[in-house]
């Protein structure tokens, strides 16, 4: 694979999601007065009002799958070169379950720059029909809940340990820095409220029960000092936007090959 051009996809990958971020973080600001949904589906819903909104969501779509091909990259030829352990296949496998969400959101980008959309959807509350409707469907309502509890846990561990740092080459940028810690702390404790509400929904065996990203945020803010929370959050959302560009500009990107992937799946050796 040509390397340039993998590089150049996931830089556009990481930068479309740093955009959609920033779009999240300006709606949750927004929303503080008037009401309505922060979530990445309604971000990208708030830009057919713009000029040319079509055409940036468009070129949206086309950068968020740049990144689910750098995701699926990451998580199946290991171009990060995870170890070979439980946590090593954990970590990639949670950049697998990424890359399938952000080829939903992609296929969605699309639906509504070419007008063929049926309206945004909750998807946790999706997710969570579906895996209620299922065989022990409580306990696979729980399970994922569980996966949002530990995705959240270790996104704030990555900022708070500075593990993004093995990544990115930021030499002594203090304010590069401490965004980047912000806004992984920040992103962390919204998968951590979705996973709470997730396992409440499981308690209740009610799939209504669970929560978006804007839930969460809404959650937040009916917290003791709920408004100062809220904007501490709102504005990591848009730090965790910023961290996304820089990965987009600095982060060291390593172009797989067919003999990477062919060693990480043994399978098709036979």
């Amino acid at each position: 694979m040509n390397a340039p051009k993998f590089e150049w996809l996931a830089r556009s990958g990481y930068s479309a999601r740093g955009v959609v971020f920033l779009l999240v973080a300006g709606l949750a600001a927004f929303s503080s007065f008037g009401g309505g949904k922060a979530d990445t589906k309604s971000a990208l819903d708030a830009l057919l009002d713009q000029p040319f909104g079509r055409v940036w969501l468009g070129l949206i779509g086309v950068g968020l799958l740049c990144f689910v091909a750098w995701r699926l990259a990451q998580s199946i030829a290991n171009t990060d070169n995870h170890d070979k352990s439980a946590k090593g296949y954990l970590i990639r496998a949670a950049l697998l379950g990424s890359a399938a969400t952000y080829a939903g959101l992609a296929i969605y980008a699309f639906e509504d720059a070419f007008g063929i959309g049926a309206g945004a959807s909750d998807g946790e509350k999706y997710l969570a029909s579906w895996a209620m409707s299922q065989p022990f469907g409580r306990y696979l309502a729980a399970a994922i809940g569980c996966g949002f509890l530990v995705g959240g846990v270790v996104t704030a561990a990555k900022g708070v340990t500075r593990k993004f740092e093995n990544y990115l080459e930021l030499g002594n940028s203090r304010p590069l820095i401490l965004i980047c810690v912000y806004g992984l702390v920040s992103r962390g404790l919204v998968f951590v409220v979705i996973g709470l509400f997730f396992f409440h929904a499981a308690a209740e065996v009610n799939a209504d029960q669970a929560g978006s990203m804007s839930d969460a945020l809404m959650f937040i803010r009916q917290l003791p000092f709920g408004r100062l929370l809220y904007l501490i959050v709102a504005l990591g959302l848009a730090a965790f936007g910023t961290y996304n560009l820089v990965e987009a500009r600095y982060r060291s990107v390593a172009t797989p090959s067919l003999t990477d992937v062919k060693s990480e799946l043994p399978l098709l050796h036979r």
